[in-house]
């Protein structure tokens, strides 16, 4: 029997090159039939060679700094040898489907650092925080030889917990005197969170103690008893460089407390759910007529039918 023969980029991307890279990750966001078959050939050549990385999900609340924060910390990984890679979402516009993608110029050093590689992406209307083929694009970048991968999230809100199911450690920015936010996000981000940072410390160095104390409160009260982790909360300066060696090592100190294989098991579980449903949708979509869609879809507007109903008369056709 005849081996596969791999896809053009894969022995470039497994060399490292960066421009590999940049095509494979828009070859896998890609919606086109034809490109998607080329990047399923792609992904499955290069898969052995993943999993190796350190996956570190950030996300903050608005005026955190977390580009700042990334940047500061990618160059201090950097500077000691990692390779890291960025994978930065910026949100699309409702309206548009357009992106600023403006993360490179918010990470001016660690864009030329020579151990660094930033990819900013579009979230592309999907919820949770990340883009579409995020998973895809942190395989690839395992493949191209980064041992770090830091995955900047479009923000913080309730539905963003995507992130939390394709990393490894989840990483929670917040501010001094940010009581008011800390409230609004406590329930939902907060118990994903297995880092907790206080940045900009050093704005207002007794707010941020005080902060950090609260912080402390809230995770021990949403943390089970029996977790095999206690999420710590820290404080740090991105601008001055204060707290980010220890935040790294609260880092490699949850990989070594968590069973990292058991969980990136699951997490790949989660990943052949979401395609199947996507896929299902697809398949659903190119089955029935769009008229009959519209039709439905009009009836419940007018109070004809019950959104149930309508689902149901779908799928019976």
């Amino acid at each position: 029997m005849s081996t596969p023969t791999p896809h053009p980029l894969t022995l470039p991307l497994l060399a490292g090159e960066r421009r590999a890279l940049a095509k494979a990750i828009t070859l896998t966001e890609s919606t086109r039939p034809d490109h998607e078959a080329q990047a399923q050939q792609l992904l499955a050549d290069v898969l052995p060679r993943a999993g190796k990385s350190v996956r570190v999900g950030l996300t903050g609340v608005p005026g955190v700094g977390k580009s700042t924060f990334i940047e500061a910390l990618g160059v201090w990984l950097a500077d000691q040898g990692h390779r890291v890679a960025v994978l930065a979402v910026d949100p699309s516009s409702a309206r548009t489907g357009g992106s600023i993608m403006g993360d490179k110029t918010r990470m001016p050093q660690l864009t030329v650092h020579p151990n660094a590689y930033i990819r900013p992406s579009p979230s592309g209307g999907t919820l949770g925080g990340v883009a579409r083929r995020t998973r895809e694009a942190i395989t690839l970048c395992e493949a191209a030889g980064f041992d770090v991968i830091l995955v900047e999230t479009v923000g913080v809100g309730q539905s963003e917990t995507q992130v939390a199911a394709m990393t490894d450690l989840f990483v929670l920015l917040t501010l001094p005197n940010a009581g008011d936010e800390l409230q609004g996000i406590k329930r939902g981000i907060m118990e994903l969170a297995d880092v907790c940072v206080v940045n900009k410390a050093d704005t207002n160095l007794q707010a941020a103690t005080r902060a950090q104390t609260e912080l402390r409160t809230a995770l021990t009260l949403l943390t089970p008893h029996d977790a095999p982790w206690r999420p710590v909360a820290l404080k740090a300066s991105a601008l001055s460089g204060q707290g980010i060696p220890e935040v790294w090592a609260q880092v490699q100190a949850y990989r070594e407390a968590t069973d990292l294989d058991a969980k990136r098991r699951a997490q790949t579980a989660v990943w052949f759910d979401d395609l199947l449903r996507e896929a299902v949708w697809r398949r659903f979509q190119a089955g029935v007529d769009a008229g009959q869609i519209q039709a439905m879809r009009a009836g419940v507007q007018a109070g004809t039918l019950t959104p149930v109903q309508g689902v149901a008369a779908l799928l019976r056709s």
